[in-house]
């Protein structure tokens, strides 16, 4: 038995400096960040900045996969099929706290997920055609009042936080208005400007098109108004008790080495400090938003018992 023992204990010792050596060789190859929305929107044009900077700081490419669908989901669902090592990244937005709310899925948003850095968070806002006889937000919603169910309003994607949160808006001004998802801003941004659609709310990547006459702000959703639409309201400036920003980072699949998820945030935190990743944020009139490991990880137990709360206020918690 004591041979045995010792034995175990002489295993164990050579593993850690092989794990060691692992995560000081990590990484031997190019990484993959799967990012939740397609090509071409404020999310990936910022997460590929950041990726760039990251590529030079790891001297390894990180190469960005987008995956749109399933309201920003699907990404996180891959980490779960994923092997361990640091080599798939992806983009966790706020849905994925939703998923088990409202979806039947056999894994844990929390748990199954290593959390390695948040990044940024989302400036929102809905916005009309600038055509559109709704001038103002107390015309949109005297209009969804007179009309119950026939305002139509895009965003991207089923149970994202702009659907949701403009739901939520919806039920605390009494009004009923028919919701369009799409895969993403660009999608979102065509449909509106092409008349499908009465309104859109989405993040500020729609910017260009306000700037360029093609659509107007009703109201943005941070806590003060944005500097690049002064006009715009906020939502509690309008009376509402509502504030979304959105927060979303990079998470790796559960069971990466602690030494690995390390070596990514900190090559990550770095990339996030670069001027040309914040240059590239304030194209959307977004701010980095960083949370180490450790406060994201926190963030997500936090943002998984408040997103329950959510589902449950808007009456679309699945069936048990």
């Amino acid at each position: 038995m004591r041979r045995r023992q010792l034995v175990q204990l002489a295993a164990a010792a050579a593993a850690v400096p092989s794990l060691s050596a692992f995560a000081q060789a990590f990484p031997a190859r190019p990484i993959k960040l799967i990012i939740a929305f397609p090509a071409g929107g404020p999310t990936d044009i910022t997460m590929r900045s950041l990726a760039d900077n990251a590529s030079k700081v790891l001297g390894q490419a990180v190469v960005v996969e987008n995956k749109p669908g399933a309201g920003g989901t699907l990404p996180a669902q891959q980490l779960q099929t994923s092997p361990a090592d640091g080599y798939t990244l992806a983009q966790i937005p706020l849905g994925v706290f939703r998923l088990p709310y409202t979806t039947k899925i056999n894994w844990d948003p929390v748990k199954d997920i290593s959390y390695v850095i948040n990044v940024t968070g989302y400036a929102f806002g809905i916005v009309v055609p600038a055509d559109s006889p709704l001038k103002t937000w107390t015309h949109f919603v005297g209009w969804a009042k007179a009309n119950p169910g026939r305002l139509t309003y895009g965003s991207t994607g089923t149970l994202t936080s702009p659907h949701l949160t403009t739901e939520l808006i919806a039920q605390e001004l009494g009004i009923q208005l028919q919701h369009i998802p799409y895969k993403g801003s660009a999608d979102l941004a065509q449909a509106i400007v092409g008349g499908h659609i009465m309104a859109a709310a989405d993040s500020t990547g729609f910017a260009p098109l306000v700037e360029s006459g093609k659509l107007r702000v009703l109201n943005t959703w941070g806590e003060k108004r944005l500097p690049r639409f002064p006009d715009a309201p906020t939502l509690k400036e309008l009376g509402l008790n509502i504030v979304q920003a959105s927060p979303f980072g990079i998470g790796a699949p559960r069971g990466t080495p602690p030494a690995v998820v390390k070596r990514l945030h900190d090559a990550f935190k770095k990339a996030m400090e670069e001027p040309s990743y914040v240059q590239t944020l304030a194209r959307y009139d977004m701010l980095p938003m960083y949370m180490s490991s450790a406060a994201y990880g926190k963030f997500a137990q936090d943002t998984f018992v408040k997103e329950k709360a959510l589902v449950e206020k808007l009456g679309l918690a699945k069936a048990q």
